[in-house]
């Protein structure tokens, strides 16, 4: 016989003999938001890797790093090109481009919408404040400080960042529209001062939502398995001892802690969810 809600609530309300601790689970994402966080990660891969079969395409004017004459690195060396093996398909590039790229501007707009609707915009958009607690927050995290500065659901550092990366997006579209459609869209391709500006910030944007990529993967990698769950279920596993709620994975101390649960996101036992 399946036990009711009310049998899942007393039975996690109180500890089993031997066991001293109570697990609950803690409402941290919404739907909504781990759908968007989601979608965009294949999105942005199909985007890149056809962008490149663009770039290679023609490679008349590659970009390439030095100083001068010298030069230390082109965008890509043929090794790189090969191994991903990026041939000169411009039809099939810009198909996939253009597709996946409507895709990342409808998932875009639906993700500020739910920003606005929300009122969730508070919590990734800087203040001065925020501005002068970046540092403490990055020299906390490098343990070169051990005073944790006080934080609401994002920390200083990370609403700087995801504020910097929502801005990154948008230029990486615009510039995108202006080398795609120079004629049709003289105006945007002029605010980015032409063609080639439109097309090096396209390609600069794109090397930084990448270079976020990994920065992203390391910092969730440090916060602990915990807090990648979280985003996959949408709770926050957690220790309730007698010292009160602790995180299940001590990786996860400081965003247990410091989270803040939007006001429909109530903490709430696990296997009680509705």
């Amino acid at each position: 016989m399946s036990e009711t809600t009310d049998d899942v609530q007393r039975g996690l309300d109180e500890p089993r003999s031997g066991d001293p601790d109570e697990f609950v689970a803690k409402k941290k994402h919404s739907l909504a938001l781990r759908w968007m966080h989601w979608i965009n990660f294949p999105v942005l891969m199909v985007m890149m890797f056809s962008g490149m079969r663009i770039y290679w395409s023609d490679r008349r004017d590659p970009y390439t790093l030095g100083i001068g004459s010298w030069e230390i690195f082109t965008f890509w060396p043929d090794k790189v090109n090969s191994g991903l093996q990026l041939s000169a398909t411009l039809a099939k590039g810009i198909a996939f481009h253009l597709v996946f790229g409507w895709l990342f501007v409808i998932n875009g707009a639906l993700y500020m919408l739910w920003l606005s609707r929300k009122g969730q915009w508070r919590h990734i958009v800087p203040d001065f404040q925020s501005v002068k607690d970046a540092g403490k927050t990055v020299a906390h995290d490098l343990h070169l400080s051990k005073k944790k500065p006080v934080q609401g659901k994002y920390n200083a550092a990370q609403q700087l960042t995801y504020s910097a990366v929502i801005l990154i997006a948008v230029l990486l579209v615009l510039s995108g529209f202006a080398i795609y459609k120079p004629g049709q869209l003289a105006w945007l391709e002029a605010a980015f001062g032409g063609y080639d500006w439109a097309r090096l910030v396209h390609f600069s944007a794109t090397i930084l939502l990448f270079g976020f990529f990994f920065i992203h993967i390391f910092q969730v990698i440090r916060a602990g398995w915990s807090n990648f769950a979280s985003m996959v279920t949408g709770y926050l596993f957690e220790r309730r001892g007698h010292d009160g709620v602790q995180p299940a994975s001590a990786f996860g101390a400081d965003l247990a802690a410091s989270d803040t649960p939007d006001d429909a996101d109530t903490a709430i036992h696990e296997g009680v969810d509705s």
